[in-house]
């Protein structure tokens, strides 16, 4: 078996190349990719070669865990049933080619219990429920009622404010130094931090990836409050006296875990999180060389979906 896969030979330089695809074991489903989106944070650092080295790490490498597809093959313990849509968020199936993280290809072969079942409905933005678990992820252990201040207006920023107004209370406050991004702001307000003189945010959470606003963020939290790191970095320093003076609590959270991906798959199949306006660019996969530069290099560009259905 092989697939067509979007493979990262090195630091941009990228290419659709046939890979050999791993036999599935029988707990394995076989998935014929239906839609795969680019994701701006951990693909954009692979992509220009700034992604600090950890296990895994090395090209070539297959990128991408935003992908939706149908089983088109399903072992006897995979507990899934041939024909049904999925979410699967990546997959380790092209042997010696890393699979980091594997989503970016025409067929992809992984465990069974790792898919995520989603209703047809959904179409290509089924593709955003790994963002929305990552956003659901990093939330969980603040509360919000009392506002929180959001870093970034990009996807997983929107999806966080979109999250902590369905919780109730004061609504976010969300920063975006980007003029394009600053639209789409529904029951939360977006601004500049020049525009913003609070300084009392119990909760500040960030998710630009970018550790110089650290010291800035420390300003404008209120005493015994919580920084949450919510993006990619390489380093994080901040100068201790003003963190010392409000007693600052700082937390890092990874990407979502196992109920997290569930839970917001629930939120987004009832109605509760809408999953609209997010997506702002597509590409046929054919044209995945092209698509990725302007997914980490064009500010309008939120999303980019490439649509593997062309190939067909």
């Amino acid at each position: 078996m092989k697939s067509l896969a979007v493979v990262l030979e090195q630091p941009e330089r990228l290419s659709l190349t046939t890979l050999p695809v791993d036999s599935p074991a029988a707990g394995d489903v076989v998935v014929e990719t239906l839609w795969t989106g680019v994701s701006a944070g951990t693909e954009r650092l692979l992509y220009t070669g700034q992604m600090p080295h950890f296990p895994g790490m090395g090209y070539p490498l297959v990128p991408g865990y935003e992908t939706v597809g149908r089983v088109v093959d399903a072992g006897p313990d995979s507990r899934i049933p041939v024909g049904a849509r999925v979410f699967v968020p990546g997959a380790r199936c092209f042997g010696p080619v890393r699979g980091l993280h594997g989503g970016a290809a025409s067929r992809l072969v992984t465990r069974g219990d790792r898919v995520v079942p989603v209703s047809e409905s959904l179409g290509e933005k089924a593709v955003l429920l790994a963002l929305a678990a990552t956003a659901l992820h990093a939330l969980s252990g603040s509360t919000l009622e009392a506002g929180a201040l959001i870093v970034g207006h990009g996807v997983l920023g929107r999806l966080m404010a979109r999250l902590a107004t369905l919780r109730g209370g004061e609504p976010p406050v969300v920063w975006e130094t980007n003029a394009n991004r600053r639209d789409g702001g529904t029951g939360y307000a977006v601004t500049t931090p020049e525009d913003d003189s609070r300084k009392s945010y119990p909760v500040v959470i960030d998710v630009s990836g970018d550790a110089s606003a650290l010291d800035l963020l420390v300003q404008r939290l209120a005493p015994g409050g919580e920084i949450v790191l919510a993006g990619f970095y390489d380093r994080v320093s901040f100068a201790f006296p003003p963190a010392f003076m409000r007693e600052a609590r700082f937390r890092v959270t990874a990407q979502w875990r196992e109920g997290d991906l569930a839970e917001a798959a629930r939120l987004v199949e009832s109605g509760l999180l809408s999953l609209d306006g997010l997506i702002t660019h597509r590409a046929p996969a054919s044209s995945a060389p092209e698509a990725y530069p302007v997914a980490f290099g064009d500010p309008a560009c939120l999303k980019m979906v490439l649509d593997w259905r062309t190939l067909a």
